[in-house]
């Protein structure tokens, strides 16, 4: 048996780094298998029955992927600089599974579970669009939806509470934070979250990433307002995969997510999705339903990739919890453009 010490930071799994500080005694020192500088260390053998189940759910083939590679790719497992090395991966599972073998086959994902929701949405997005908007023929297992969404609350020590938004000025005044935040209802048109004469605040994690979603030109002036969330309950649809955690599931949990991830990152991409202005009226209204129901789930907003920055967006469904602060004059000196592959 191994005598060297794994940590927390080696799996990058947000319930078993919680199981791990609260099951096990600190214990200051340098983790042997990723290197970080940690409180908690413990011997991999303790993890061997979570790792067990599962790898349970996988199938051996030769034409899978290898075992790193798989639970990188399915829970954002072993994502740490050092781990994303397969052979630094291998060995720690080999160590946590005491079975050096094992670590070495390859693997193909369950197939007994089959993703019905992701069809449905596609379905249900499609009518939403270009058939009924009110009355839909479509079905979707809203109770599923509801419980998916309960493992991507966002926990709030990870979020700043200071946000941003932006205006582009109009002359050489800038706007008071009066007329920073979200429009009254008779003026606010379709966005990404909001129905027309519904306002939500949509808010960046930056400046940069405010003014890139007003979409500017070079040489255009821009307001910058700061917002203050005290707290802030909200659903989190950046990377589902690094939020939703195999373990604490039974088998038959596990393969059910495992079918269901898909749908939650399709449901992520509804937000972040570039849509052209003429196309807004219809093709914001999938992701409005959304962002409805998670309204009607009782949370705060919903955060989302931006789709023109490496920032972070959200939207928040109760403008009124925003306390505006200072606002400030940017110049935008450059706007990028990145094409991708011919059509």
């Amino acid at each position: 048996m191994s005598e060297r010490f794994c940590c927390a930071e080696c799996f990058g799994d947000a319930q078993l780094r919680a199981n791990i500080e609260k099951e096990f005694s600190p214990a200051t020192g340098v983790c042997d298998y990723c290197g970080s500088s940690v409180e908690t260390l413990i011997h991999p053998s303790v993890l061997c029955e979570a790792f067990e189940a599962l790898i349970g759910i996988y199938e051996v083939s030769d034409d899978g992927l290898s075992l790193p590679a798989i639970l990188r790719r399915d829970w954002g497992l072993f994502t740490h600089p050092v781990l994303q090395d397969d052979a630094h991966a291998k060995e720690l599972i080999g160590d946590i599974l005491d079975d050096g073998e094992l670590p070495r086959k390859l693997f193909t994902p369950p197939t007994a579970y089959q993703a019905e929701s992701l069809a449905q949405w596609d379905d249900l997005r499609a009518e939403m669009m270009h058939g009924n908007r009110w009355f839909l023929a479509e079905r979707i297992d809203y109770e599923r939806l509801r419980e998916l969404l309960s493992y991507l609350i966002t926990d709030p020590s990870e979020l700043s509470d200071k946000w941003h938004r932006a205006r582009i000025m109009s002359d050489d005044e800038p706007y008071p934070i009066e007329e920073m935040g979200a429009p009254p209802p008779r003026y606010a048109a379709h966005g990404r979250a909001n129905p027309a004469g519904i306002p939500y605040l949509y808010l960046g994690s930056d400046p940069d990433t405010a003014v890139s979603e007003i979409r500017p030109h070079t040489g255009d002036a821009a307001c910058v307002a700061e917002f203050t969330i005290p707290s802030m309950r909200a659903v989190d649809l950046r990377a589902p995969r690094a939020r939703v955690s195999p373990f604490g599931l039974n088998d038959d949990e596990v393969r059910q997510m495992h079918a269901d991830l898909p749908f939650l990152e399709r449901l992520g991409e509804e937000l972040t999705r570039p849509v052209l202005p003429h196309g807004a009226p219809f093709e914001y209204v999938p992701s409005q339903h959304l962002c409805e129901f998670i309204k009607h789930c009782g949370f705060d907003g919903v955060i989302y990739r931006s789709s023109v920055s490496a920032g972070v967006n959200v939207a928040l469904f109760r403008p009124e919890v925003a306390t505006g602060g200072q606002v400030h004059r940017h110049l935008v000196e450059r706007v990028e453009v990145h094409i991708g592959p011919r059509l």
